[in-house]
């Protein structure tokens, strides 16, 4: 069974507006994290239908291997993603429900970089983060996700 944990949590109010990091968020199904900008479907993709707009997840040792491989530091926040986590390799979680916290999700697909967090982030990222730039999630349970909160594939 993959297990890690989440390090830290990013929310922003508005499409564009700065991410901000918190302790913890309550995740809807259907709508994504309370407070955050898709949640209340004024995020730059809002326009977009699908439940891969809920949740999004990155590996820190996937930023850490940026910094390494190509010399870009970026803070987890910089990648608009809601979640970043430890120790599990997200990837393996397309197609699978996995809990985080009390909540569980479904992995839909990968959240591959784009022009835009390079043009947020200021920073040449998207070669660095080819297939590694997180995963998209459905919220299929309410409940709250806290900092240290585990991270564990279900069983299929």
């Amino acid at each position: 069974m993959l297990s890690g944990r989440v390090e830290s949590i990013h929310i922003a109010p508005l499409a564009g507006a700065r991410m901000s990091v918190v302790d913890s968020a309550l995740a809807v199904p259907g709508r994504g994290l309370e407070g955050d900008r898709y949640f209340f479907k004024n995020g730059t993709y809002s326009a977009k239908e699908g439940a891969d707009r809920e949740i999004t997840l990155i590996e820190s040792e996937a930023l850490e291997a940026l910094h390494r491989d190509y010399g870009i530091a970026l803070e987890a926040k910089e990648t608009r993603r809601n979640v970043a986590t430890r120790g599990v390799p997200l990837n393996h979680l397309v197609g699978r429900q996995f809990r985080v916290g009390e909540v569980t999700l479904l992995g839909v697909r990968l959240c591959e970089p784009c022009g835009y967090m390079e043009e947020f982030s200021g920073k040449p990222v998207r070669a660095g983060l080819v297939h590694r730039a997180g995963l998209r999630a459905q919220i299929l349970t309410e409940g709250r996700i806290r900092v240290g909160d585990a991270v564990e594939m279900l069983p299929a």
